[in-house]
């Protein structure tokens, strides 16, 4: 079981893990590599691509469930809302102390501040989507989620 990784490797994550180019055939390919990895494993996740305003690849897999998919779209649009990896978002916010579920100028159906969605972002930095895993614990979401894009770099 891997350790929560610190604020700063998050960022530097962030700084290193980005795609010189994307589009949809890449979208396929980082979810394709994630559904056989996860299969392998027999985890009980599901996945999400998101780019360019549309899910570009989404699966489910034996153990997860609708609740998933849910989890999934707060993920991703917390992502997006902050331009950082959800689970940055996660630990950032216990480091101050308050959750994303005690922030009242949020809405608690669309964002979460749980780990398992990594922005897609390009060399410059600018952030086009989002790939995001949901069934397992966040930090293993969060890995899994830039295991898939280091594959495609």
């Amino acid at each position: 079981m891997s350790a929560i990784p610190s604020l700063e490797t998050l960022l530097q994550q962030e700084a290193t893990v980005r795609v010189s180019q994307f589009d949809f055939d890449t979208a396929w390919k980082i979810g394709s590599l994630l559904r056989e990895r996860a299969a392998s494993e027999n985890l009980p996740v599901a996945i999400e691509v998101y780019a360019f305003g549309q899910v570009l690849f989404s699966t489910s897999l034996s153990g997860s469930s609708s609740e998933n998919l849910e989890w999934i779209a707060r993920k991703r649009h917390t992502v997006l809302r902050n331009a950082h990896s959800s689970l940055y978002a996660q630990e950032l916010n216990k480091a101050q102390g308050t959750p994303m579920s005690e922030m009242k100028f949020l809405d608690q159906q669309r964002y979460t501040d749980s780990g398992g969605s990594f922005p897609l972002l390009l060399g410059n930095g600018g952030v086009i989507g989002a790939v995001t895993v949901s069934g397992l614990p966040s930090h293993e979401d969060h890995a899994l989620a830039i295991w898939a894009i280091q594959q495609v770099m």
